[in-house]
Formats: structure tokens, sequence, C-alpha cells
């Protein structure tokens, strides 16, 4: 049995180990940081108009963009080893049931961080950038500071990756037994309104089939949530089963058990 002092020693190691991975993945990333700002920039620049480019006006500047993308493509390698710290830290304090739910959690996670990459990268932020770049004319021309648009994809990339954890999020909840998937069918009309809201904070443009293409995958992400939670509820109640029949068994062994006892006890009084 562990101690309290024991547990912080383990996150210690835990901590350094996934940190010196997330620096050699950072030293791996820098070497082909070129590459790596092709792929992230070239979006960007195809939605751009033609023959513009993003400019660096501080000192330094594009040293914390190679720095930043190093970062992004050091946690991406380092991901898997840093999962792994993270299931021999809180495994050896789950339960059997629990563990055998650990490993869909963290694929779905997994799966649901690179789906909404995916789409910010793709979809969100080149459709952002084409927007803007609408109002370039003759006279006011666009040039875009590497900074500024960098740290925009970043906060977008971020927040397309929150939304699309909505699955995650609902297999923890439904684990914990606070949603099913009954209330949330219930609340689905709610959910299309916050969709909407949603899309018409993230979208610049005042479209409404812009806005309707933003939405959609987050209605489709609640649509998943609830079959996830259907499942989720499907095996957690397999398992609550499996141990009130263990439980039962137990209890109906020690009644006998007990019985028998008395009545050796009350043979031997009688001999």
């Amino acid at each position: 049995m562990m101690g309290f002092l024991d547990h912080l020693e383990e996150l210690r190691t835990r901590l350094i180990r996934s940190c010196l991975a997330i620096v050699g993945g950072m030293a791996i990333a820098f070497v082909f940081r070129d590459r790596i700002a092709r792929v992230v920039l070239e979006p960007t620049l195809d939605a751009l108009p033609k023959g513009t480019s993003l400019v660096a006006t501080r000192v330094g500047e594009t040293f914390a963009f190679y720095l930043d993308i190093a970062l992004i493509g050091g946690v991406i390698l380092a991901a898997p080893y840093v999962l792994f710290q993270v299931w021999r830290f809180i495994a050896p304090g789950l339960h059997a049931h629990e563990r055998r739910f650990a490993v869909p959690f963290v694929l779905m996670a997994a799966a649901c961080t690179v789906a909404g990459a995916l789409f910010t990268h793709y979809v969100l932020f080149p459709s952002t950038i084409a927007f803007f770049a609408q109002f370039d004319s003759a006279s006011i021309k666009l040039t875009p500071k590497l900074e500024d648009t960098f740290g925009l994809y970043r906060s977008m990339m971020l927040g397309m990756v929150a939304v699309f954890q909505l699955p995650t999020l609902v297999f923890f909840l439904s684990l914990m037994r606070l949603v099913t998937a009954r209330w949330l069918v219930r609340h689905i009309k709610y959910a299309i309104l916050v969709s909407f809201i949603v899309a018409a904070l993230l979208t610049a443009s005042p479209d409404p089939w812009n806005q309707t293409v933003m939405a959609a995958p987050m209605i489709a992400l609640y649509l998943v949530s609830i079959v996830v939670s259907w499942l989720v509820g499907l095996r957690a109640k397999d398992v609550v089963d499996t141990d009130d029949v263990k439980r039962l068994r137990l209890v109906v062994g020690a009644t006998i058990a007990q019985q028998l006892g008395r009545s050796k006890r009350t043979g031997l009084t009688r001999a």
C-alpha cells in the first residue's frame, strides 16, 4: 500500500519522464521546422489574396514561431509515451471493471483531438482567413502579421479540439451516471441551438451557409455522444449486474455456511 509521499514521488517521476519525452520530440520537430511550418501555413496562404505572404515585424518573431511549431510537433510525437505514463500512474487505483474502459477512453480522446485539429486546419481557419481577405483592395493592402495569424490559428485550434471532446466528456459523465442517452435525446433541441450560437461566434462570415457548415459537426458530435452514452450505459449495467450476482453468491454462501455451522454445534450439544 503506497503512502501519500510515495504517490507524490511516483507523480514526480512520471512528470519528469513526460517532460523529457516532449523535449526530445521538440528537438526532432525543430530539425524539420520548415516542413512542418509549410504544412501548418499552407491552407492559410492559399486562402489569402494571390501574392500575399505573412510578415514578421518584431525581432525574434520568426524564431518564436518556430519554437511554437516545435512544441506542437514535440507534444504530438510524445503523446503516446505521455499517455502511457498517465496510465501507469492511475492504473493501480482503478478497479478491474474500470480498467476495461481506460483504453476506449484514451482512444476516443485521441481520435476527437485529431478530428478537431484537422477540422480547424482545413476548414475553419482557412474559411475565416478567406472571409477577411475579401476586404483587400488596391488602396488597402492586406499584410497579416505572422504572430497575430498564428496566434489566432492556435486559439481556434485549441477551442475546436475542446469542442470535439464532447463525446469523450459524455463518455466520462455516463460512467459516473451523471448523464444518460435518454437525457441527451430529451435536450437535443437545446444542443442544436447552442451549436448554431457557437458557430456564429466562431465564424466571421454572417453567411448562414458557413454557419451551418460550422454547426453541422457539433450536432454530429452530439448525436455521436448519444450513441456513446447508450453503449456505456449497457456496459456499465452489465458490470453492475455481474457484481450484484457475485455479492448475492457470497451472501448465499455465507448464509449456508452459517447454517451448517449452527447445525454442527447443535448436533454436538445434543450428543
